[in-house]
């Protein structure tokens, strides 16, 4: 197979397995982030053949839907590429994007030592923003039973990824704090810190109008 086929394979394998999943870590996330990472692939020198794979099973198997743990997404990730006969030098960048590219905590840093996990990292942190990031985060908030918000909980800055996944049963309100409107400042592209402006506002815009509803004030 050529590298257009294996994507195509791989588009269709992630569509097969990520379909249907209700806590916002779907297929259409996937695909989102696959043509978010295009996009800004586009402006960029990368081994979009890299990018593609990296964008396409990066949740392939997240940890937070196997009982914490990190390297299963790796395994899988490992097992489908040799399947397909990626040479190895591709599989471990792959791997090693996938990986470090998830967002670990405030306080814990998130940074990518190439291109390619740049632009999947930015691809990835842009769907947790604007109109789509805050329709995910309720969507996974009901789907691991969080409150919606709890006035007397007060955000945290998780010193480690350990931190971050311990308390991971906060608020759905209190995550767009401890998370969402941190992502912005961890953008790595020119392009995708453009966009990411733009859907932190829609947030920050949110976020107002939910709190004077809450207060009565509107």
């Amino acid at each position: 197979m050529n590298k257009q086929e294996i994507i195509e394979k791989t588009a269709q394998y992630a569509r097969e397995t990520l379909e249907g999943e209700g806590s916002g870590h779907d297929w259409w996330h996937v695909y989102r982030v696959w043509k978010m990472a295009q996009h800004i692939g586009q402006k960029e020198e990368a081994d979009m053949f890299v990018v593609e794979l990296a964008a396409l099973l990066h949740d392939i198997a997240d940890y937070k839907m196997h009982d914490g743990d990190e390297n299963v997404g790796q395994k899988v990730v490992r097992d489908w590429l040799e399947k397909n006969n990626v040479d190895e030098d591709v599989i471990i960048h792959v791997c090693k994007i996938i990986k470090d590219a998830s967002f670990k905590g405030a306080k814990v840093e998130v940074k990518m030592n190439t291109i390619e996990g740049m632009i999947m990292q930015d691809a990835d942190f842009l769907d947790a923003l604007g109109a789509i990031g805050i329709a995910r985060v309720f969507a996974y908030g009901g789907k691991v039973g969080r409150p919606l918000y709890d006035p007397n909980e007060l955000p945290r800055e998780h010193a480690s990824f350990e931190e971050y996944k311990k308390f991971g049963d906060v608020s759905t309100i209190n995550h767009f704090y401890e998370k969402l409107l941190i992502l912005q400042e961890l953008m790595n592209t020119k392009t995708g810190k453009e966009i990411a402006q733009g859907r932190h506002v829609v947030m920050e815009n949110f976020l107002k109008e939910f709190f004077d509803e809450w207060e009565g004030r509107a």
